[in-house]
């Protein structure tokens, strides 16, 4: 199969991660997987959700918005319609979840950090690329807390990323951008931390159905990709990685 891009089939898009692309966020950073390009943004409250209030612990939650054009044609914002919409509400839930599932909420003191991941220019997975870029204006915006001396010890316990895989004319091959996202007959995003532990495995067939053995050569595959992704993570980060994993 040859790809629109050029690609090899176990070849990720470009990737760049910018750090603190906002001066007023806690923690910020522009990430740039191919033509997708999201802003990431970290802010803290000195306070919990309700519902954790007295608790002991924070939180991290997550929202998701995409700019008018950063698709082919203009779509209104969901402000101006009066309503969320489902996939925004599905993609920031998987956004939160997926950053919760490495932080020590106890470590973090009762606050909470909310990650806007806002998609400016859309090619294929912006939830991916909002996942991998907003762990890492998390670790900014937690160490700007212990550089204050309001928390003690690094609550990021581990590492995460993300990407997508799929099978597009009988072919497994790993992140999609959207040419391809959109006549894959099967479409799957795959979480994992540094460890190598899933967090979210997403799979669907598009008119098509996959066997147990494609599945596991697309996690392999996207496997491969979410180490690279981490990797590319840490040496972005250098020296404001020490610490993650010492929870």
């Amino acid at each position: 199969m040859h790809r629109i891009d050029g690609r090899k089939p176990d070849q990720l898009r470009p990737v760049r991660i910018t750090r603190q692309y906002n001066k007023h966020a806690e923690g910020s950073v522009l990430v740039e997987v191919g033509d997708t390009r999201v802003i990431c943004t970290a802010s803290v409250e000195d306070k919990p959700p309700l519902f954790l209030r007295g608790a002991g612990k924070g939180w991290v939650t997550a929202e998701y918005g995409m700019l008018p054009r950063a698709t082919g044609t203009r779509t209104a914002r969901e402000a101006v319609r009066g309503k969320i919409g489902g996939r925004t509400h599905e993609i920031q839930r998987l956004i939160g979840r997926a950053l919760r599932s490495v932080i020590d909420l106890p470590a973090l003191g009762e606050r909470t950090i909310t990650l806007d991941c806002d998609v400016i220019q859309a090619d294929g997975g912006t939830r991916t690329a909002s996942i991998t870029g907003a762990f890492v204006a998390l670790v900014d915006a937690v160490n700007n807390l212990r550089a204050q001396g309001l928390i003690k010890k690094m609550p990021v316990k581990d590492f995460i990323a993300a990407t997508s895989v799929g099978r597009c004319a009988g072919q497994v091959i790993l992140d999609l951008c959207y040419e391809e996202d959109s006549a894959a007959e099967v479409d799957m995003n795959i979480v994992m931390t540094g460890g190598g532990r899933f967090v979210e495995v997403q799979g669907t067939g598009e008119e098509a159905s996959f066997s147990r053995q494609e599945i596991n050569e697309m996690i392999d595959l996207a496997q491969q990709g979410i180490e690279w992704l981490i990797n590319y993570q840490k040496e972005v980060l250098g020296a404001a990685a020490k610490g993650i994993g010492e929870v």
